[in-house]
């Protein structure tokens, strides 16, 4: 089995125990274990709303545009290409609602990774997630011991930076590397995060943390500095993005193969992490600038 549905609610977690034990014994040593961990505004289960029709799925039901599978874009279709833990929680109502519930959702997806490891206690999980979901990742560090999670891909993550050095600080935060993926084109988020849930007092994580930290790097993935260091590695990114958008990290061609890359270990992250710094990419307004209007894309479906 390529892809495990999880599904995590006040109640707790909910998976076949039964179905991850088979799949993890038939797992190769090296084969990669991800959790895959979806933003704003999907319920499982609820009728085109649920993330297992929808990003988190390997063949898509849903007739959205955004609706590409990660797991299979990330290999999981493949009998040779890992195990996907596909992680279900309750985003939908208000941004301040969704935002309050991802810790939750944040203790129930370290007990996965704990359940993974007493089930396979040499195996690491690796995750990538996407706007509040990045809030779900950063906040179960704490709760996860140290050595169990590899490397976390962040996509124009809905955090701020408090919250994000506090995860970073932890015991597990100084083991894991993080890749934080922003845009310009996430900006307008960006603005709309700390605005709205902090009246504008607080950083989100676009900026990166407070401090550097060694296990922590940022792709800005729509700077020209930065596709130019991923095309030195071999990764070229291909498609003109639209100048606001919040899903530019997993629709612009060529990032799901770096992401792929890094959670095979084929690209080390210090390598990446030394191109990045080599070519300096600019850090630019933290607002968009205006535009024509064209190729805008805003909120108002599953994110």
């Amino acid at each position: 089995m390529a892809v495990i549905r999880v599904n995590a609610d006040s109640e707790g977690l909910h998976l076949d125990e039964a179905d991850l034990r088979a799949a993890l014994d038939r797992l190769p040593p090296r084969a990669p274990v991800v959790a895959m961990v979806h933003g704003f505004r999907f319920q499982p289960d609820l009728p085109g709303q649920c993330p297992h029709e929808h990003i988190l799925a390997l063949r898509p039901e849903h007739p959205d545009r955004k609706a590409i599978s990660w797991p299979r874009h990330l290999g999981f279709g493949r009998r040779e290409g890992g195990l996907g833990l596909a992680f279900g929680w309750q985003s939908r109502g208000t941004l301040w609602a969704a935002h309050g519930r991802a810790p939750q959702a944040g203790r129930a997806l370290a007990k996965l990774v704990g359940l993974v490891r007493r089930i396979d206690p040499g195996r690491q999980v690796d995750l990538i997630a996407h706007s509040l979901g990045a809030r779900v990742a950063l906040s179960a560090l704490p709760q996860i011991e140290p050595g169990a999670l590899g490397l976390a891909i962040l996509m124009s993550a809905a955090e701020f930076r408090g919250p994000a050095d506090s995860a970073m600080a932890t015991e597990t935060g100084r083991t894991i590397q993080v890749l934080n993926v922003t845009t310009r084109a996430n900006r307008m988020f960006d603005f709309m995060l700390e605005a709205l849930l902090s009246g504008g007092t607080h950083a989100s994580v676009a900026c990166g943390l407070s401090k550097p930290h060694a296990g922590w790097t940022d792709l800005r993935a729509d700077d020209p500095a930065a596709a130019a260091a991923l095309r030195d590695l071999g990764f070229r990114l291909g498609g003109t993005q639209a100048q606001i958008c919040h899903w530019s990290p997993f629709l612009r061609p060529g990032l799901f193969r770096l992401y792929r890359a890094l959670l095979d270990r084929r690209l080390p992250m210090p390598l990446l992490r030394a191109a990045l710094a080599e070519r300096r990419p600019g850090t630019g307004p933290r607002l968009l600038p205006p535009t024509d209007g064209a190729g805008l894309s805003f909120p108002g479906a599953p994110a």
